[in-house]
């Protein structure tokens, strides 16, 4: 009952951070000058097409562009709050249905990629703490290090070119051209297993490095406390030792940090997601962006607010359920 409390009372609170969310994301959307209109009016220039000032002005307040920011927000606002979230200026259809029809293969990703950092992260961060200095430590370490440094995009244009020189793969985007538009099947089931690996990859990678950094540094931490050298010195078997109790003590670190890395992985490391041509939601907001489409960009900083705050709660409600040192209150 007292965990359900805690549960509702963070929700609320998340709420309340969504409405300012919200508003100031609105604002800032329209801080650039001009609006989408401006862009139009440009892609226009470039094709040889003008438009009269009347033209625009009408066209303006079709947009309802004339009117103040807060009248904007208001009406955003009220229509959000009904599951609305406007229309795309870019795309001229409902924003949420844009958000939606990218939102499966999106999970897809950030799941699998979840997945991957947490299996990989933990056992690796567990063996250099165990063997630290050792030869496995430093590889690790290398490793690690060259996955936080070596920018995203350029790791997907590196395996791009492994798995097509080596494995004959295109690997641009989750299918081939044949199957984009056909039914699911089970060979574009298999298809999509082709082409899953390179994206999960690349976008897992900095994570996985900074968990296993994470993991090590805790878990070694743990092994300096008093309660370790007493329990060795009573004669406790090493594997058991490390492993009931401060592994499970190390790992707080590494389930806090779903809170950040869950969205993170949700968007996608943008720009690697435009290299490797991916439907997800990163693309997405970047071009909304670029294009002044404040309805659509405004719907995909809702959408990875709310993972932050979905994320936090989880995190913070297996912390509390792992460890008894942490009260709810």
């Amino acid at each position: 009952m007292k965990l359900l409390r805690y549960i509702i009372k963070r929700l609320l609170w998340g709420v309340l951070v969504l409405s300012f969310v919200s508003f100031f994301s609105f604002l800032v959307i329209q801080l650039p000058p001009g609006d989408y209109i401006t862009v139009y009016m440009a892609r226009l220039e470039k094709t040889g097409m003008t438009m009269d000032e009347n033209s625009m002005i009408a066209l303006r307040k079709s947009y309802g562009f004339d009117q103040p920011f807060i009248v904007q927000y208001a009406k955003w606002a009220g229509k959000f709050i009904q599951g609305d979230m406007g229309v795309s200026f870019l795309y001229t259809d409902r924003v949420d249905t844009i958000i939606y029809q990218r939102l499966p293969m999106t999970l897809l990703i950030s799941m699998s990629s979840l997945l991957i950092i947490y299996l990989i992260s933990i056992p690796v961060g567990i063996y250099s703490a165990r063997y630290q200095y050792s030869f496995g430590d430093f590889t690790f370490a290398f490793i690690g290090f060259v996955g936080m440094a070596v920018p995203g995009f350029l790791l997907a244009l590196i395996f791009m070119w492994i798995a097509y020189e080596g494995f004959g793969i295109s690997i641009g985007g989750l299918q081939s051209p044949y199957y984009m538009d056909q039914p699911w099947s089970w060979d574009k089931f298999m298809d999509l297993l082709k082409h899953l690996p390179v994206p999960v990859l690349v976008i897992s990678m900095s994570g996985t490095a900074a968990l296993v950094r994470t993991m090590r540094a805790s878990l070694l931490d743990e092994l300096n406390n008093q309660y370790v050298t007493t329990a060795r010195a009573k004669g406790l078997e090493e594997k058991k030792l490390i492993h009931k109790y401060p592994v499970t003590a190390a790992l707080n670190p590494v389930i806090s940090s779903g809170g950040w890395l869950l969205p993170q992985l949700f968007s996608g490391s943008t720009v690697a997601s435009i290299v490797l041509g991916l439907p997800t939601i990163g693309p997405l907001l970047y071009r909304a962006l670029l294009g002044q489409d404040m309805y659509l960009a405004a719907g995909c900083i809702m959408i990875l607010s709310g993972l932050i705050i979905i994320g936090l709660l989880i995190s913070d409600v297996i912390l509390a359920l792992t460890d008894p040192r942490i009260r709810l209150s």
